[in-house]
This record gives structure tokens, C-alpha cells and sequence, in this order.
């Protein structure tokens, strides 16, 4: 079930927060609670992306694109991801989650978090390929920081970030689909 109470306390827990620049890093911070788990007792990979929403969406509020997408009824869709597991994350154990917009294309706005433990280890990290929506398809980021009143020249890409859109525009689509053996 997606935890949307817990995300609508992100939402009433920054209301107040400063705004962020575009690519500003927001920092909350997360418990993971028994039905974050997997059958090994830490947090289920997959949740673990869901739980990535929670700050996510509370970076957009801070950097003003909520408001943006609600006045030209736009959407907000992640068009592609890439994730690292390094550290395992137990029940009842807090931590520290990062958010940021690193840079943006012709067509997508790519944004990194982390999970951080009390050590100082990080958890996991993810880069997101995000795309803003409305009835015609996407809307170009140029359009999206225009309407927000911002500078439309993305900040270089990474080299890391360049590779990973370079390698996953090889990837064949749609996946082929195996024969079937009967």
C-alpha cells in the first residue's frame, strides 16, 4: 500500500520550509517501520523507491514546481531509473534522505537521492529520469523552468549521469519478447 500518510506528513512537515533553488538539496528524515520489510528483515527494495517519493515530492513543493504543475495542469512522471544497495537498512532504524535535481536535457530532468544511516554509510542512491507531463505528452524542461520564472541552462551533466543516458538509450524498446516453448 503506498504510505500516503506518511507522505502527506512530509508535505505538512516542510509547509513552512524555506524554498530551495532548482537544483537546492532537501534533506528529510525516514523510519523504517515493520511493513517496510522484506522477508530478510530489512527494507524491501522495491518500497525502498517508494520511499524515495516522500522526498521527493517535498523537493518539488520547496523548489515551486507543485505549483506550477497545478496551474498548467501538468504531470509529473518518472521516466526511467538506476539504483545502487550498499548497506542494509533494519526495522526501526532511521534515516537521512537527500534529494536534489542534478541537470536536465531537451526532454527529462534528472534527479539523485541517497539514504543515509546514523554511521554515515550510505544505503542506497538513485537517479531518476523525470518527466513533466500534460494531455500532448511531455512538456520540454525549457517550457517547465520558464513557467516557474528560472534560467533554462541546466547545470553540466555529469559524466556519470551522461553514461548512464548514452547506455540506456542503446537498450532495446519495446524488450523482445521470448519465443514461447511449449
Amino acid at each position: 500500500m503506498y504510505p500516503v500518510l506518511r507522505l502527506l506528513k512530509e508535505f505538512a512537515t516542510y509547509r513552512n520550509a524555506p524554498a530551495l533553488p532548482i537544483t537546492g538539496t532537501h534533506v528529510s528524515h525516514h523510519i523504517c517501520w515493520p511493513w517496510d520489510l522484506d522477508m530478510w528483515m530489512e527494507l524491501n527494495n522495491g518500497r525502498t523507491l517508494t520511499l524515495y517519493d516522500l522526498g521527493r515530492l517535498p523537493l518539488a513543493k520547496r523548489a515551486g514546481l507543485i505549483d506550477v504543475l497545478k496551474s498548467n495542469k501538468w504531470g509529473l512522471t518518472m521516466a526511467g531509473a538506476t539504483i545502487r544497495y550498499r548497506r542494509r537498512v533494519n526495522a526501526f532504524e532511521r534515516i537521512e534522505m537527500r534529494s536534489r535535481a542534478v541537470c536536465w536535457d531537451e526532454k527529462f530532468i534528472y534527479i539523485e537521492q541517497s539514504m543515509w544511516k546514523k554511521n554515515g554509510e550510505c544505503a542506497s542512491h538513485v537517479l531518476y529520469r523525470s518527466a513533466v507531463t500534460d494531455r500532448k505528452g511531455i512538456v520540454t524542461p525549457d517550457r517547465v523552468l520558464s513557467a516557474m520564472s528560472l534560467s533554462t541552462i541546466s547545470p553540466d551533466i555529469p559524466d556519470w549521469i551522461a553514461a548512464w543516458i548514452t547506455a540506456d538509450a542503446l537498450r532495446p524498446w519495446p524488450p523482445m519478447q521470448d519465443s514461447v516453448v511449449s
